[in-house]
């Protein structure tokens, strides 16, 4: 079956644009010309990825993506004109999964689209262990569900699969590249400083004011979690 997105963009000749391009690359599509329109979409028929615009009338695009990330881990692209640092941040620390700025290539967005999608569907959930305990740590893979000694963390999902990584390589140094390749997926089009904006929030969620942090910064390298093991 066609993959289904939702565009949440209020620029028609624009959303028309990008439905049009989606469409001839076999992909079905829905469109919504404000925010209200577009979470009203989204709740009622589900997409598998959204496209989303942050300035909309009605809910904002930052609005829509909180109300997102609440429900599930659908992929989210990011097409805006705001094009600053403080504002990419923001959108990923939303939950955004990409961030595209305004004007952009139609083939770029087709083949982020596309690696978003391939990365959603790249691994089985059956193939995980059910469980993962390290240290204070233990996840529950399948239902992403974190505790830190029995205390629920509220992750977000790549907050999540980043933890995943971190105690599935504990002491060992995880370079940005291998974070972004591991988490974000091979063709990802972002940056180091994604993963520095990730591992800021999962710092604060999962520290504890006694231990100071876990996710030790490697000067030059990467990152690396200690914890002990016993």
């Amino acid at each position: 079956m066609p993959k289904k997105i939702l565009i949440i963009e209020d620029e028609r000749s624009l959303a028309d644009s990008l439905s049009y391009a989606f469409k001839k690359e076999g992909f079905e599509v829905a469109t919504a010309a404000d925010g209200d329109e577009g979470l009203s979409r989204f709740q009622s028929s589900p997409p598998d990825l959204v496209i989303l615009d942050l300035m909309l009338p009605g809910l904002s695009g930052e609005d829509i993506c909180r109300e997102i990330r609440k429900s599930g881990d659908t992929p989210i692209l990011v097409l805006s004109a705001k094009d600053t640092e403080t504002d990419k941040v923001v959108a990923l620390e939303l939950g955004a999964d990409d961030y595209v700025t305004k004007p952009f290539s139609l083939r770029e967005v087709i083949a982020r689209v596309r690696g978003l999608l391939r990365r959603g569907a790249k691994e089985s959930p059956a193939k995980e262990p059910p469980e993962l305990s390290v240290g204070p740590f233990t996840l529950d893979v399948r239902a992403h569900q974190a505790f830190r000694d029995n205390r629920a963390l509220a992750l977000t999902p790549k907050e999540f699969d980043l933890l995943v990584l971190f105690l599935r390589n504990p002491g060992q140094v995880l370079t940005p590249h291998l974070i972004l390749e591991r988490v974000w997926g091979y063709d990802y089009y972002g940056s180091d400083k994604t993963v520095n904006v990730y591992i800021k929030k999962l710092r604060e969620k999962i520290d504890d004011d006694d231990d100071g942090s876990l996710i030790k910064n490697i000067r030059g390298v990467g990152y690396k979690l200690e914890v002990k093991s016993g």
